[in-house]
């Protein structure tokens, strides 16, 4: 009787087919700690990406924020811009009706001393 199994070949003792097996065994283990690595880097670098899109969310949103807030004072220092440049107007305006007052004024006077004297 013969204890070897059926499928191994008769020219090789069973030894050498577990020592062919291990090595394939050891192989797979390798290439299978291999790809646990690989992924477990894929999901740090995943982790990593997540948190910066986060922050770059937050970043977003507040930069929104301030833009929302510069537009605001925007317009209020153009509202403030147009009434000050109205106002300056007004003031040029007067400036000038008061200006032109007096020099009519100064010009009617310098004219009367002038007549006074032609009259006596």
């Amino acid at each position: 009787m013969n204890d070897r199994p059926a499928n191994f070949p008769p020219h090789e003792p069973p030894s050498a087919d577990i020592e062919a097996a291990t090595r394939r065994l050891m192989t797979a283990l390798d290439a299978l700690e291999s790809a646990v690595e690989r992924r477990r880097e894929a999901d740090r670098d995943e982790d990593e990406l997540a948190t910066r899109i986060q922050a770059l969310g937050a970043d977003r949103s507040r930069l929104a924020d301030e833009l929302d807030g510069s537009l605001v004072r925007s317009r209020k220092l153009e509202r403030a811009n147009r009434e000050i440049a109205e106002r300056l107007d007004a003031a040029i305006g007067t400036i000038r009706e008061v200006l032109g007052v007096t020099e009519a004024e100064g010009a009617d006077e310098a004219e009367e001393p002038e007549e006074a004297g032609d009259d006596e």
